[in-house]
């Protein structure tokens, strides 16, 4: 299947791989809650091993969303952002629809995603509170992208 691309109101919603601007996504994720002082490289990897939704105002990237996935069963949402002059135009409600409309991401048997606040944009989509979290185990590791501590001589 080839990129989507979808056009509205001057905003192109694109899975294009190589209209991603990498250092825009990294400049925003690194200022982020859950992605702070994530390095570059990182980035770079994480959208390359991914299904990656740009969103565009021209040649400008003002949002994204990432989805790992297998395409066939499993998919987490993560790494959503609609950059703040760029919020309060339905962008992000939009932005989200494409992404659980993507043809690949349908029929799957679970969907998932963690976020501190924006459950009311999820639930408009599908999303609800995980029905068996003690089910769930993760590692969680919120200073991994933190330099470690210098040796003092």
């Amino acid at each position: 299947m080839g990129p989507l691309d979808l056009q509205r109101d001057g905003y192109c919603i694109t899975t294009d791989p190589d209209r991603l601007d990498v250092d825009a996504i990294h400049s925003y994720l690194t200022r982020s809650y859950w992605a702070a002082g994530i390095p570059r490289e990182t980035v770079a990897r994480a959208t390359r091993g991914s299904l990656c939704f740009g969103l565009f105002q021209g040649t400008e990237q003002v949002g994204f969303a990432r989805v790992i996935t297998d395409r066939a069963t499993f998919a987490y949402l993560c790494d959503v952002y609609v950059l703040e002059q760029h919020r309060g135009r339905g962008l992000g409600k939009w932005l989200i629809g494409a992404v659980v409309a993507h043809p690949e991401l349908l029929g799957l048997r679970r969907f998932v995603l963690a976020t501190r606040d924006a459950h009311g944009l999820y639930a408009q989509h599908g999303f609800v509170p995980l029905a068996r979290p003690e089910i769930f185990m993760e590692i969680v590791r919120p200073d991994v992208y933190r330099a470690p501590p210098t040796a003092v001589d």
